[in-house]
């Protein structure tokens, strides 16, 4: 019987692709190498050397589409940081970082274990990570705002290093380290002058990228709504001299993982392959950006898919409500119109349209780089030439206004045959660079953004029952900041929780939270830190995050500090300054009782 099974699986075994056998050995090495780091004593970090001091400050997030859904979540942060940026930083690795009992160490606090939040897309491909903007809005968090300097958990208390040093053609900034820490961020300017940021990783055969193109679907033309989701979808479908068969058969034979994703401000990269696969797959990733084909065949193939998605949509209450909600808040403006377009604008675009987009979007001047894993600073410099170099010098992008929500109505309802209601509830937020940001984030936390943890979920689930879950976030845009939320329920008890959600808001705004509150978000929220860091492709999801909003190369290593300095009296003026209750937008997908929309 033994026998039987041992054939079973070597046939299984070979009926699977190179490629897959490849990433199921490199899985398994990973799995041995993860038992043996829990048994084995930890290797000893370097002591410190340090770079530039930087002035504090802090940032977040991107987020995506119209409005959606999310859980409990306090999911993104990103940078926009004033100041000269130090060029190396080093973090703190959870997996690999012990601190004696009692140390004092600036890192020490991000180690604590802790739950990772989780988001939900409302609409495309959930992500894993966030650091990187999905189909999900995600909570964002950074202030501008200014931190004691006694708290930051700045470099600025080490020696600096000395100026800059090339290595092969690539310029890399001073590498300064952090005691107790393992992980370096490099800032690298290739020969042809584009940068990114990069941690080396030798010890597994990977190399991760992630990259954006700031633009996203706040480019489409008007009657083209849906134009930077299409072209997502197509950057896999040929290019070069491959169609779309021979592409996709060529990097299934290379075991190469690349997927694109749209958001309201840009427009995403994720690309990962094997070291040994690295040259052919980076190939790959050139024929994809600088000569994809948009082959009329794929083009079609492909509109029928999203016309599907979006026939599909139409009958999900939770994805009418994010639309309907964004269309409400911002009418007349790109933030308010469909990312995913409707059947009429999806049908009318062509290979000419897709072209146009990528020419106009895709280029150096607005692309930022991450790269985790397997390889160098001059081997990188030459692959950002070899991959990016052949771009458009220049993106040709349209002024996105600024905006914030003003609806004709506040609560709107949109019937909809469902045994239960959808609601999307939302106001104007924080900017991320507004002093109050974070405060504002760990205040989120405590009201809707800490799960089963928070005050909503308390009120609407815990005592009333009226509700599996419920939740609110910050979402910061480029153009546009806000407070929003969500909830589903039974449609007799819609009004209910809509009564208990503005209550809850109400108080909030009016007193703040407890001392015990703040302490156990503060905790929460920097305990949870690290496990944004425990493998190559969250890292380099965090650190584009990180980079696309400018918060700095030291933010890992501040962000902890910048939680720990927020005060009571912080969050409870954070809170009066965006609970605006009065000023709250509705949307209700359903058949609630009880409501009258106006």
């Amino acid at each position: 019987m033994s026998s039987m099974r041992g054939n079973g699986f070597r046939i299984w075994l070979d009926n699977q692709t190179p490629g897959r056998r490849l990433w199921m050995l490199i899985g398994g090495v990973c799995l041995v190498l993860g038992g043996l780091s829990l048994v084995l004593p930890q290797p000893v970090p370097v002591a410190a050397v340090v770079g530039p001091a930087v002035p504090s400050g802090s940032v977040v997030n991107p987020g995506l589409n119209g409005a959606a859904a999310m859980t409990s979540a306090d999911t993104v942060e990103k940078p926009g940081a004033a100041g000269r940026p130090v060029k190396t930083i080093t973090v703190a690795r959870a997996a690999e970082v012990k601190e004696p009992p009692g140390s004092d160490s600036s890192v020490t606090s991000a180690l604590v274990p802790g739950a990772a939040p989780t988001a939900i897309a409302a609409s495309g491909p959930a992500a894993a990570s966030e650091g990187r903007p999905s189909k999900a809005w995600r909570t964002a968090e950074a202030p501008a705002a200014k931190t004691p300097a006694a708290t930051a958990a700045s470099p600025a208390k080490a020696a600096e290093t000395k100026a800059t040093t090339a290595s092969g053609g690539a310029t890399v900034a001073p590498v300064a380290k952090l005691a107790k820490s393992k992980m370096k961020i490099q800032d690298i300017t290739s020969p042809g002058g584009i940068k990114a940021w990069l941690v080396e990783e030798h010890s597994v055969p990977l190399l991760a990228l992630r990259f954006v193109f700031d633009g996203g679907n706040s480019q489409d033309p008007a009657g083209k709504e849906g134009l930077a989701n299409f072209i997502t979808a197509m950057m896999d479908e040929g290019a070069g001299d491959l169609d779309a068969t021979h592409f996709q058969e060529r990097m299934e034979e290379l075991a190469v993982r690349m997927s694109f994703e749209d958001s309201r401000d840009g427009l995403y990269g994720n690309f990962e392959t094997l070291s040994a696969n690295r040259e052919p797959a980076l190939e790959m990733l050139r024929l994809a950006l600088n000569k994809p084909r948009f082959d009329a065949d794929a083009v079609e193939r492909i509109k029928k898919q999203l016309l599907a998605n979006l026939a599909y949509a139409s009958k999900n209450p939770e994805k009418v409500a994010a639309k309907a909600w964004a269309a409400a808040a911002f009418p007349g403006h790109a933030y308010g119109r469909p990312s995913e377009g409707t059947a009429e604008t999806v049908a009318s675009i062509t290979s000419a349209d897709l072209e146009s987009f990528r020419r106009r979007t895709f280029a150096r001047s607005n692309l930022k780089v991450v790269a985790v894993g397997d390889i160098d600073a001059k081997a990188l410099a030459e692959v950002l030439d070899r991959v990016f170099g052949g771009l458009e010098a220049k993106a040709e992008l349209v002024p996105v206004t600024k905006a914030e929500p003003k609806p004709v109505v506040k609560l709107n309802v949109l019937e909809m045959d469902v045994p239960q209601s959808v609601v999307q509830f939302g106001m104007a937020g924080l900017g991320r660079k507004d002093p109050d940001f974070m405060a504002a984030f760990v205040m989120n936390h405590i009201l809707g953004g800490g799960g089963f943890a928070s005050r909503l979920t308390e009120q609407v689930r815990e005592k009333r029952g009226l509700a599996y879950s419920v939740y609110s976030y910050l979402q910061p845009y480029r153009n546009a900041a806000l407070f929003a939320g969500g909830v589903a329920t039974k449609n007799e008890a819609v009004k209910e929780s809509i009564d208990v959600i503005r209550a809850e808001l109400q108080r909030m705004a009016d007193t703040g939270p407890t001392v015990a509150e703040l302490e156990n978000a503060k905790s929460y929220l920097t305990g949870s830190f690290a496990l944004r860091f425990d493998t190559n492709s969250k890292i380099a999801s965090q650190l584009l995050w990180m980079l696309d909003e400018e918060m700095g190369i030291d933010y890992v290593d501040k962000r902890n500090a910048l939680v720990e300095a927020v005060t009571l009296e912080d969050v409870q003026r954070a809170a009066k300054r965006l609970l605006k209750v009065d000023d709250l937008l509705v949307t209700v997908v359903g058949k609630p009782k009880g409501l009258n929309p106006g």
